[in-house]
Formats: structure tokens, C-alpha cells, sequence
């Protein structure tokens, strides 16, 4: 239990900001939560729904606001690095929505201002923690099903997306549907146990049909550093 409640400002009011709202209603002695939007009626409508503290209509007010201790960024890919530079400045801890950032620099720069802010930042990939991930993962490290040569992953979602989503805009979104939702799955590849090492993907024909614009598939190849291999369709 903390001393005190832990004070957090959401960054962008959209889908994932409410499944977070919803669950910390249960930890509420525990965390008070701000709303931070470019709409400041979306953050105002978010601090009553959610019994909210205040509101603010910029992120960088809640980024400045010194009752802030920690901040969640919640808004589209091409604006985490930015932000989490900003909030690692003002001392705030950081919890930045997958993917994070776009470049590997980007992460090289984001450790050494977290080392130097003395916070913790936090990417927010629920997968890890999933029950089957959890499972897996203890299973290969006790040996039950052998050695690790073999790694295949497939999966199938129907997540269609409206014109005027933001994830239409491979600018905006850092990449295709791969990098916005496949994530989840490459992430869990790489978290068995060996290091990926190397890695391909490939995407097939595109296949654009109604509002969804987005190139929707990709194959993976990788290279693990004990010497096994794995795919990944997605």
C-alpha cells in the first residue's frame, strides 16, 4: 500500500485509456487519475465518468502540473517518443502504450533520460502477463517440454477498422497493422527465455478492401541466439 494515493494523468482520451479508467476504479485509495486531451470536453466527459481529479486541455499542462506523478501516454505512436522525453524531464514516471517508440535510437535515447530522471518507464504490453504467455514460459524454463528449436506462432484477427481511424495512417500508427496489434504476438516470441537475434517479415500481396486501408498481414522470420528459429503469422 503507498503512503498516498499515486497521482496520474492520462495523455489522450480514447480506447485504452477507458479499459485502464474502468479497472483502477478497484485500486482507487490507491491512484487518483487526471485527463489530459486536445478536446478538453473528451477530458472532461472521461474525469466525471471515471471519477477523475481534474482535467486538462493539453498534455503538456498535465505534464507540467506538479501534483502529477506519474503520467500514461495513450495517444498514437508517432507522439510517444516526444512526450516521454517531455514527461522524463518534468520527473514524471512513464507507462507509454505499445509499441513505444518507432527507432531503436529512440529507446537508447529514452534510457538515458530515464537513468538521469531517476524514474521508471513502463511499456504498457498486457500480453506479457497473460496467463498463457506466463505458462509457457514457465514450462520451457523447467525443461517439461524440452529444448526450444522450434517456435511457431499464428494468429487470426478480424479487427476491422473505420475510415477515419488514426491507424489508417502508417505515419501516425509507426507502421501497419502488424506493428499496432502483431506486436503482442512478437513480443511473446521474444520473451521465452533465448534472444531473438535476427529477424525478417514479409508482407504478402496487398489486400485493401472497405474503410480499412491498412495492410493487414505480415510473416515473420526469426533467429533465436541458442540457435532455434521461429515464425510468427500474423
Amino acid at each position: 500500500m503507498l503512503p498516498e494515493p499515486l497521482h496520474v494523468a492520462f495523455l489522450g482520451c480514447g480506447f485504452i485509456t477507458r479499459v485502464h479508467s474502468r479497472h483502477l476504479r478497484a485500486l482507487k485509495s490507491e491512484f487518483v487519475p487526471g485527463y489530459a486531451s486536445r478536446d478538453a470536453a473528451k477530458a472532461e466527459l472521461f474525469c466525471r465518468r471515471y471519477g477523475g481529479a481534474r482535467t486538462y486541455a493539453s498534455y503538456a499542462a498535465a505534464i507540467a502540473d506538479p501534483r502529477v506523478d506519474a503520467v500514461v501516454i495513450a495517444v498514437p505512436p508517432r507522439f510517444h517518443f516526444e512526450l516521454t522525453l517531455q514527461a522524463l524531464a518534468a520527473g514524471k514516471h512513464v507507462l507509454v502504450e505499445k509499441p513505444a517508440y518507432l527507432h531503436l535510437h529512440e529507446y537508447e535515447r529514452v534510457k538515458a533520460a530515464r537513468d538521469r530522471a531517476g524514474r521508471v518507464v513502463l511499456v504498457g504490453e498486457n500480453d506479457h502477463y497473460k496467463p498463457l504467455a506466463v505458462r509457457l514460459r514457465r514450462l520451457l524454463k523447467e525443461g517439461v517440454i524440452g529444448d526450444l528449436l522450434f517456435a511457431y506462432f499464428a494468429t487470426i484477427a478480424h479487427r476491422l477498422k473505420s475510415a477515419d481511424d488514426w491507424r489508417n495512417d502508417e505515419a501516425m500508427a509507426g507502421g501497419d497493422a502488424f506493428f499496432e496489434e502483431g506486436i503482442h504476438w512478437l513480443h511473446l516470441a521474444g520473451s521465452l527465455g533465448p534472444t531473438i537475434t535476427s529477424i525478417e517479415g514479409y508482407r504478402p500481396s496487398v489486400f485493401r478492401e472497405g474503410p480499412d486501408t491498412r495492410v493487414k498481414s505480415m510473416m515473420v522470420a526469426f533467429r533465436y541466439d541458442n540457435g532455434a528459429v521461429g515464425t510468427l503469422l500474423y
